[in-house]
Formats: C-alpha cells, structure tokens, sequence
C-alpha cells in the first residue's frame, strides 16, 4: 500500500493525448509486479480516499490564503478617491458653516443695535411724556415712567417691562392701575415712540372712554400744546364725545342722524381764536 502510494502520488501529473485532448493518467511502470497484482479490501480503500480528500481540501485551503488579492490594489484607490470626496464636502461644510455663523452673528449684532436706538429714545422720551400727562397745579413735577428689557443679552427675544407711577400714588405694578391711570401711561407710550419715529397723524377713537375730567383735561391739553408747538408737524384725530375734548380742537367734524340717514356737518374753530371765552 505505501509503494503504490508512492508511485502514484510521483507520477499522477504524467499526461497523454487520446484524440487530441488532454486527459491525466497514472503511469504504473515503476510498481513491481506483486504491487500491481495487490489488491485491497474496501475498508482499506475507503480510509485512503478519506486520507487523499482530506490531504486535497488542506491543500485547496493553503493555495486560497496563499493567493493575492488582486482587486485590492483598485479597491484602495476607490476608497482613497471616496475619502477625498468626502474631505472636500466636510471642507466645503464648514466653510458654509462658518460663513452663516459670521453672517447670523453679524445680522444679531445689527438687529441688537436697531432695537437698543430704538428703546434708548423711547425709554429716555417717556418719562418726559409722561410727566406732561400727568402734571397738574397740586403735582407740577408730574408722575415717573420707565421702560426695562427683560433679556439685556438679547433684548428682541424677551419682553419689555413697564412701570408707570401716578403722582402722589405708591408704586404698583401696571396691572394694579385703575382703568384711566392705565390709558394715561399708554398715551404716554404712543406719543414716546412718536418722538423717536414720527407718524403723519394719529387717529384716536375714544380714548377719553376711562377718563375723568381731570385726566381730560390732561390729555387734550397736552396734544394742543403739541400741534402748537412751534415747528411741530403733530397732527390728530379724536374720536370723543366729552366738549373738554373737543372744545381745543382746530375743527369740528360732526355725525347725526337724519332719516334713517347719516350725513356730516362741519366747523372752523379757527375763525372763533379771537373770540373772548
């Protein structure tokens, strides 16, 4: 059994051509004759095929990590070229980031700027206004108004506080104010941002509603004395019913009713200027 192993495993490669293809044979010349004529049982020849599949499949297995792999070489440059991509994109990502960063920041920057010269000037007009309001012959220094931001950081993202404080009276928060103290000090918050940024004319629908005829008096007294003003461009429109109001107008424009119908009558208050009350 090892001489014919032997031979056959030194002379298996050994090749002949039968009608001119290429078949293996096994060249048994060098066995002797009592190799040639041994025979072997099946058990026997079960264990060496077993042997030789087994000595076949180690082999195949040793040749497959023996081989190279040849598309190595063109997968690391696809995966060079992919990671350059992708260097390029992340490049190209922060430059845009950065950039809306340098933008965002910039536009904060003048959004802030904006708002604060907007709310220095009214914070500074309406302590002022609001003194006007409400002077009177008992209180000629008039009450105290203040305006605070509730985000100093950034002031357009809080809200804006708002304390007004009536002559004579404790200080209490806005919502504790009685219903005419509370038109006064929006009156005065009106005519602030009016100092800052001036409109052509105001239009007031009733603003005397809350008032009593003191803080009439107040009111109309203080618009009088602006559109007065010398260079003043204050023009308004008031909607009252109450004469104190009315009666320092320039112009009357009246409203009634006849016949189902409405119609207007209208007055120069100018022209009666000279007229002894």
């Amino acid at each position: 059994m090892k001489a014919f192993s032997k031979h056959l495993s030194k002379d298996i490669s050994k090749t002949a051509r039968i009608d001119d293809l290429d078949v293996a044979c096994i060249d048994f010349s060098g066995l002797t004759k009592s190799e040639r004529k041994r025979n072997i049982n099946d058990h026997e020849y079960r264990e060496r095929k077993e042997e030789l599949k087994a000595h076949i499949e180690s082999i195949k297995i040793f040749l497959t990590k023996a081989q190279p792999n040849m598309r190595a070489l063109n997968q690391l440059k696809d995966t060079e070229t992919r990671f350059q991509t992708s260097e390029e994109l992340l490049r190209k990502a922060k430059d845009n980031s950065r950039a809306l960063s340098e933008k965002f920041e910039r536009v904060k920057s003048e959004r802030t700027k904006a708002f604060m010269s907007m709310f220095r000037r009214v914070s500074f007009a309406i302590d002022g206004v609001y003194k006007d309001l409400t002077r009177s012959s008992k209180h000629q220094a008039g009450g105290t108004a203040n305006l605070y931001t509730e985000n100093d950081a950034e002031p357009y993202l809080g809200g804006i506080k708002y304390n007004a404080q009536p002559p004579s009276k404790r200080f209490r928060d806005m919502d504790q104010l009685s219903g005419g103290e509370k038109t006064v000090a929006a009156l005065a918050l009106l005519f602030a941002i009016y100092e800052f940024r001036p409109s052509p004319f105001f239009v007031m629908d009733e603003i005397d509603a809350a008032l009593d005829n003191v803080n009439v008096n107040k009111v109309s007294s203080y618009i009088r004395n602006r559109v007065d003003s010398p260079g003043s461009n204050f023009q308004a429109i008031v909607i009252s019913l109450k004469d104190a109001f009315y009666g320092k107008a320039d112009g009357l424009v009246g409203i009634f009713r006849e016949k189902d119908v409405s119609k207007t009558v209208t007055m120069d208050l100018t022209a009666y200027d000279d007229v002894p009350a």
